[in-house]
């Protein structure tokens, strides 16, 4: 999964404003204590990060 895909999916599930704020403030034990862009700038794979979203918020199938 590509950064660009990635961040369509964001803004698609949390819409365009939502999406920047969720990656910035949520804790999400699935991504190791950390934020979306904490685990992103810490290195880990786009799409583990996305797997972590989908696991911490219902999102609909076919985004995941």
């Amino acid at each position: 999964m590509r950064l660009t895909e990635f961040w369509a999916r964001m803004r698609e599930n949390f819409g365009p404003a939502y999406a920047e704020s969720f990656a910035r403030d949520h804790v999400m034990s699935e991504l190791g204590g950390r934020t979306v862009h904490e685990a992103l700038d810490a290195g880990w794979a786009v799409k583990d990060v996305w797997r972590g979203v989908c696991a911490a918020v219902e999102v609909p199938a076919h985004l995941r």
